[in-house]
């Protein structure tokens, strides 16, 4: 059986219901650690699912924040000091990822109360998660508010990718996979993944090749 439903149905819902109804319809998405500092010093983690590629050229990455209605220290310590870090959850983290979405004090750092290890690199302010396999750091380049429900776009460029040797292939294609990547879907479901394959370059009237062979990503 076939359910439909319109839009009609979709505003009548209650809140929650149509919160994870509309979270789920986008498919699985990065699960992401943002980590910044105040200008005090007190680091903050937040786990985000909207990150998303804007370019390589220059290598921009864009973010969406909900809602500033509420305060959003993530934004605030962004908007501060212009430098964040993004940081890919694993197996290993999620659970305690997910516990990041609870609304500590501003005063209480995120880093501490779940248990992740705050890393800091040479002339970056941001804090890295030590247990992250794949991250990076940015630079904010532009904040823009977004009218129809008031979220913030956030768009940071990279300055630095710290990831290790054996997912880095030599075509500069990163093996995610390789380093336990979790995907989420919806606002609370965590889901491990399972390549089925990388193929060739797309042309018109040329049937893609399989590039890797026998789980070969490389």
């Amino acid at each position: 059986m076939i359910k439909h439903i319109t839009q009609d149905d979709i505003k009548a819902m209650e809140q929650r219901e149509r919160a994870r109804l509309i979270n789920s319809l986008s498919g699985f998405k990065s699960a992401n650690l943002i980590g910044t500092q105040n200008a005090s010093g007190i680091t903050n983690l937040a786990i985000v699912s909207s990150v998303f590629h804007l370019g390589a050229d220059p290598a921009l990455i864009g973010m969406i924040i909900r809602p500033d209605t509420v305060p959003r220290d993530t934004l605030s310590n962004i908007k501060a000091t212009g430098v964040y870090t993004i940081n890919h959850v694993n197996s290993l983290i999620w659970q305690q990822a997910h516990q990041t979405s609870a609304r500590y004090d501003e005063s209480e750092s995120e880093f501490e109360k779940v248990a992740l290890t705050e890393q800091f690199e040479k002339g970056i302010d941001a804090p890295f998660v030590g247990e992250s396999q794949a991250k990076f750091a940015l630079e904010l380049r532009e904040i823009k508010p977004l009218e129809i429900n008031g979220t913030v776009l956030v768009i940071g460029e990279i300055t630095h990718i710290i990831v290790p040797d054996i997912a880095l292939c030599k075509d500069g294609y990163i093996d995610i996979e390789a380093l336990d990547t979790v995907a989420i879907s919806g606002l609370d479901s965590y889901h491990t993944t399972e390549r089925l394959g990388r193929l060739s370059y797309a042309k018109p009237n040329t049937k893609p090749q399989l590039l890797n062979i026998e789980g070969d990503v490389c």
